[in-house]
């Protein structure tokens, strides 16, 4: 689709939505009327080497921006764990990472983007323009319109290099700890075992990482791979359904634990941000099924307590896989400027991949109720099986995002399956 055709699109069908580069886990860019996809609006427009300023279009995949400007020395502000990404699905997604305690969430780095609306008129929205707009499109998971453009700050960095200490928890409450003498770390993230029971329940792999300066790297060291290029490894066929079980799971857990050498580490960015990119078609492990995955934030207040409750059942459940990750969330911005519909919070985010089954299903609904007792939600990026029930009690602001999407969108032309699953 080129910018044209976004602007003449959807005139014979009842309803559409935009779609990236497909990395949602759910259905948020699927629509069986029309789904639209922008991988051809990828060009850059314009770049300031001043400030890091940069427009481009909303298909350009996050991979092209890492191979064009981390040798220029620049980076993005906020980058999720796969580089597979589009910006326009970056913003509507309102994507967080490992430094969300620092740098909260992309949309805090956008400066403006256009905006193709259900009426067929093209709006600029910033802080100062269509501000209400602004804020309904980032984490509004495509529901306001196409997003053609998106300006956004770059951030310098010296090496492609991150500097990376590797921590061992040895129970949640050390996990916690760790992530408190974290804060002042550009990155966090902990990779942690969701079926130990007893004292070892929360036990942990922490990773703190910071952009390495030049004089922190040896002389002679090898450039890492600055381009995407395949994956090296794939898994070559879909497992059988038995192999994740709790028995292998908690073996790959113990052995993943044990293997974990505390200590420092200079390692390439792709390594850090993006391990799971190394693996081709790495989904295939979960069998023809598939897997859901389930991601939640609780709040800071009541945290360890929600995540004790959440890590029980899932340990009593027996089904939960071997990634799970755990990341510190910080406060969003001042209050009335973040997203309408945006994931973070104060707090944790757990995110945890479950083999498709019905009692999968089962133990994700028992979790709905933590989460929401506690205050918390689930992140629509990732979610494939919430109620609108469950919606309408954890994100307080959907009368004023629905609000605004009917004001330039009057028949409500952009729908998802993920819009018609939760009462969007």
């Amino acid at each position: 689709m080129t910018r044209d055709d976004a602007v003449n699109d959807g005139s014979a069908t009842s309803s559409l939505i935009a779609r990236g580069n497909g990395r949602s886990y759910g259905d948020a860019s699927l629509n069986t009327a029309a789904t639209l996809s922008t991988l051809r609006l990828d060009r850059l427009l314009a770049f300031d080497p001043a400030d890091g300023l940069l427009t481009a279009e909303a298909g350009l995949l996050l991979s092209d921006l890492l191979a064009l400007f981390v040798p220029r020395g620049w980076f993005p502000p906020v980058t999720p764990g796969t580089r597979f990404v589009t910006l326009g699905g970056m913003l509507a997604t309102d994507a967080h990472g490992k430094n969300h305690h620092v740098d909260g969430s992309f949309g805090e780095h956008v400066r403006q983007f256009d905006l193709l609306c259900g009426d067929g008129v093209v709006r600029r929205c910033s802080r100062t323009q269509n501000v209400d707009l602004f804020r309904a499109t980032i984490g509004g998971m495509g529901l306001t319109g196409t997003v053609l453009t998106v300006t956004l700050a770059l951030r310098r960095i010296e090496t492609p290099w991150i500097l990376q200490e590797t921590v061992r928890c040895r129970d949640l409450d050390e996990t916690l700890a760790a992530f408190e003498a974290a804060r002042s770390s550009p990155y966090s993230v902990a990779w942690i075992d969701c079926l130990a029971k007893g004292g070892g329940r929360g036990r942990a792999l922490m990773y703190r990482g910071e952009h390495a300066p030049a004089a922190a790297v040896p002389t002679g060291t090898r450039e890492p791979r600055l381009v995407a290029e395949p994956p090296r490894l794939r898994v070559p066929v879909d497992f059988p359904g038995w192999f994740l079980n709790g028995r292998t799971v908690q073996a790959f857990n113990a052995l993943y634990y044990h293997h974990g050498r505390p200590g420092s580490a200079l390692i390439d960015y792709q390594r850090f941000f993006y391990p799971l990119d190394a693996i081709g078609d790495w989904n295939r492990f979960y069998g023809r099924r598939g897997f859901m995955q389930y991601q939640c934030v609780v709040p800071t207040a009541g945290g360890r307590g929600s995540l004790l409750r959440l890590l029980d059942l899932i340990a009593a459940g027996g089904s939960g896989s071997f990634l799970a990750v755990l990341k510190q969330l910080g406060a969003c911005g001042p209050p009335g400027q973040g997203g309408l519909l945006s994931f973070p919070m104060a707090g944790y985010t757990l995110a945890v991949d479950f083999p498709t089954s019905a009692a999968a299903l089962s133990l994700m609904r028992e979790m709905d109720h933590v989460v929401a007792d506690c205050g918390g939600r689930l992140y629509l990026a990732k979610d494939a099986r919430m109620d609108p029930a469950m919606m309408s009690a954890t994100y307080p602001d959907l009368d004023l995002f629905r609000g605004i999407c009917r004001a330039v969108d009057p028949r409500r032309r952009y729908r998802s399956l993920l819009s018609e699953r939760v009462a969007l």
